[in-house]
């Protein structure tokens, strides 16, 4: 066709079933559109890579699963933004390990205006909801948009005080999954006037595993994360670190000693977070991070495809174990070219022997 509407289908088919082949991440599918060039070539590339990782090749998610889910997202109203096309948000993409694809229903002008993510405890005490949608609210009526989880407590006020001017959703499962069940009158309302976002297809109730994807994706988006009230080990401080991680800005709201649901927040605080208690603080620490939109159609013409020996292959395996090590310090304790060391991992982790973890860094599986 001359306006190359099925080019652009068979394409965005192709990045799909990459994308839901069990074992490939998101770091996998980037660095496999980057050394083939587009998502066809990639997956009749995976299965000989899988062999010289010493595994069995993943099954390549199937062309009817695919076209299935494609229509259930255009029966829900809902799009798919892709990483490195068109209106996928900036922030994220920049971010280490960015979905490779987002699911969105609403407002997706709310992407191109800058964000902050707020987030807290679900069994937040009653002064901290009314605080974070006081803040939600003042950061609403500075045209800055609000990101959260949807979770109980925190979430659900940070999405109240600012679903009059923009809030955007990070939801667990499907963008059509409504979790808690309460939040689900809040949650058709966010569709409409704001801005819900999923990694997973539709229909994927949410899991455990879930959550902490979730989680990067809220700091991912936010030029900052505001910490309302949280416990020393809550998702809360997952999405604290991951913004730590990206090069945001992190920011706590102090509590009472006494209180166990201030402790995450006066924790991060004396570990350099920056303490905030007006709408003033949060939009003088985040004004120099910047927001908006992806550079619209960016190729992933990435440098051929460096093939590893034997020997090369034996050389990173022996310096690989249970404990996660920095790819850095692969390339440099072999002294082998990065091209190469990226080649074997990329191997090892299509042939399921290779764990990817936060940071950059990998083990043995």
């Amino acid at each position: 066709m001359a306006d190359g509407g099925d080019d652009r289908d068979e394409d965005r088919i192709a990045r799909l079933r990459l994308i839901r082949t069990p074992g490939i991440g998101p770091v996998t599918y980037h660095q496999l559109l980057q050394r083939y060039g587009s998502p066809t070539a990639a997956i009749e590339a995976v299965p000989e890579l899988a062999r010289r990782g010493g595994g069995r090749p993943p099954a390549i998610a199937p062309r009817a699963a695919i076209e299935r889910e494609v229509a259930a997202v255009a029966a829900l109203g809902a799009r798919y933004l892709f990483r490195g096309i068109g209106l996928y948000p900036r922030l994220l993409a920049e971010s280490e390990g960015a979905p490779p694809v987002l699911i969105v229903k609403g407002e997706l002008g709310l992407l191109d205006r800058p964000s902050v993510a707020l987030v807290g405890a679900r069994n937040a005490s009653a002064a901290a909801v009314r605080f974070a949608r006081m803040l939600a609210s003042g950061l609403a009526e500075r045209r800055m948009v609000v990101v959260s989880g949807l979770a109980r407590g925190i979430d659900t006020a940070a999405h109240q005080g600012s679903l009059a001017s923009g809030t955007i959703a990070v939801v667990a499962g499907g963008v059509d999954i409504v979790y808690p069940p309460e939040n689900d009158a809040l949650q058709r309302e966010i569709g409409e006037r704001g801005l819900i976002v999923a990694e997973q297809p539709p229909g994927t109730e949410p899991r455990a595993r879930h959550f902490p994807y979730r989680n990067r994706i809220i700091a991912g988006l936010a030029a900052g994360t505001v910490v309302v009230e949280a416990a020393p080990k809550s998702g809360s401080l997952i999405t604290a670190r991951y913004a730590a991680e990206f090069g945001r800005e992190v920011m706590a709201v102090p509590g009472s000693p006494l209180d166990q649901r201030a402790q995450g927040c006066n924790l991060l605080i004396r570990e350099g977070a920056t303490l905030v208690q007006t709408v003033d603080d949060i939009v003088e620490a985040v004004s120099s991070i910047g927001g908006g939109l992806a550079t619209p159609a960016r190729s992933y013409s990435g440098p051929p495809p460096a093939d590893a020996g034997d020997a090369e292959r034996r050389t990173v395996i022996a310096l690989l174990g249970p404990v996660p090590v920095p790819v850095d310090e692969l390339i440099r304790q072999t002294g082998l070219p990065p091209a190469i060391v990226q080649t074997v991992l990329l191997e090892l982790e299509l042939g399921g022997r290779l764990d990817r973890h936060a940071g950059g860094r990998v083990s043995i599986a």
